[in-house]
This record gives C-alpha cells, structure tokens and sequence, in this order.
C-alpha cells in the first residue's frame, strides 16, 4: 500500500457537515435607482434606457413571487427578473412607477406575512 495515498488508507469517520437553516421572513433590501447610467441595463438583463429600477431581495426566496405580483398590480411598473431561489425581483418603469412598486411591496409583505421591513432606500 505504499503508492495509496494516507488519506484513503485511514479508517477515521468521514468528516460531518452541519447546516443550519433559520427560516426568517424580511424584506432585506428595497432600493430604487432613480437615473441609471445606460451601461448598467444591459449587465443586469434590462432594455436599455427604460427609466428607474428597483432591487428587492426577500428571504424566504419562495416570497420573491409575492412581492412580484404585489408590484405589478401597485403601479405600471416592468419585471425584469424573478428569482424565486435567491429571493430577488429586479423591476423598472418611472421613477414614480418603482418608487410606488417598492413601498406597495414593502407594506404588503410588513402588514399581510409580518415580514420584517426594510428601508427603501434611493441612488
């Protein structure tokens, strides 16, 4: 056994791996850009120069959906993108359509899931 490395020769257990999931309902972030340089649509899958976006992100990711339906039907906002893995909606439309969208957002998942809230915050 002399060309078998040590590591495959030892009969030590294999190592365990423990992951904790803390199940958590928050609205982790909800920001509106107000004048978005045109080099910035097409980096994160938008037309370009469609007006202002929107960044939510959502834990659970399950909520991202939600939160997509609320801002579509708050405003005449676009989605951009839903992802229901990492909780993310990216939206676009007038400033006054996407800052509508993320309060709307923002107070429905407070008031009807008591998510914890986030700020909405603004470049």
């Amino acid at each position: 056994m002399a060309d078998v490395p040590e590591v495959l020769t030892r009969s030590d257990p294999p190592p365990r791996i423990i992951q904790e999931f803390v199940p958590g309902r928050q609205v982790t972030l909800a920001h509106l850009i107000a004048n978005p340089d045109d080099q910035l649509y097409p980096k994160v899958g938008l037309e370009a120069s469609q007006g202002s976006i929107g960044v939510i992100t959502i834990t659970p990711g399950e909520a991202a959906i939600i939160a997509a339906d609320v801002a579509t039907k708050a405003s005449g906002i676009t989605l951009g993108f839903v992802d229901r893995f990492s909780g993310a909606v990216v939206i676009q439309g007038t400033y006054g359509d996407v800052e509508s969208a993320l309060r709307d957002v923002v107070a429905t998942m407070q008031a009807t899931l008591h998510f914890t809230p986030a700020p909405i915050t603004k470049t």
